[in-house]
């Protein structure tokens, strides 16, 4: 499913945090950590994604606890030192809010990450992907999922609705 970028394209890859815990109910849904299982996905992912060349310049990440801890897991396999963003924004953000946010990324940054939460990282990839969301996209994006979409744009202020084209999609079931 992974294509090579071509120019005047756009790649956005959207990530669910990892499986968070819920041992403790004091904890604030926004302190919640991950939970071993969440961490051992995460690393799972971070193999994969080394293997797929995904490299973004940007990462735009929930200021949540288990969106961090995430981004700590995958950050190494990473290449290059893409630029990061810890934004309280993301936290709770719906889709709306999300594409409002990722259309004020700056020119010349043509591959983004974007680390977030349900409903509203979902409903971004099913609005980006419009009619052509597979069928596992239009099921559900699980916590530790990715969705990368593929954009024929040239600045994230002209990508919208049902331009994406889903070109990889990462569960931590098949990992």
């Amino acid at each position: 499913m992974t294509r090579p970028q071509k120019p005047g394209s756009l790649t956005l890859h959207l990530l669910r945090h990892a499986k968070s815990s819920w041992d403790d109910p004091g904890v604030a849904d926004a302190d919640r950590p991950l939970a071993p299982r969440g961490e051992r996905a995460a690393r799972k992912l971070a193999r994969r994604l080394t293997r797929e060349g995904v490299s973004p310049g940007l990462v735009l990440c929930s200021s949540a606890r288990r969106a961090r801890q995430t981004l700590e897991l995958i950050r190494p396999a990473l290449p290059g030192a893409p630029g990061i963003v810890v934004e309280d924004g993301l936290y709770a953000a719906s889709g709306r809010e999300l594409m409002a946010r990722l259309r004020r990324v700056p020119a010349g940054t043509d591959e983004v990450m974007l680390i977030g939460h349900n409903p509203g990282i979902h409903d971004l990839a099913l609005a980006l992907a419009g009619d052509t969301a597979p069928a596992a996209l239009r099921e559900q994006l699980p916590t530790g999922a990715l969705a990368s979409l593929r954009f024929d744009a040239a600045t994230w202020a002209d990508v919208g609705p049902g331009g994406g084209a889903v070109i990889r999609m990462l569960l931590p079931r098949q990992l």
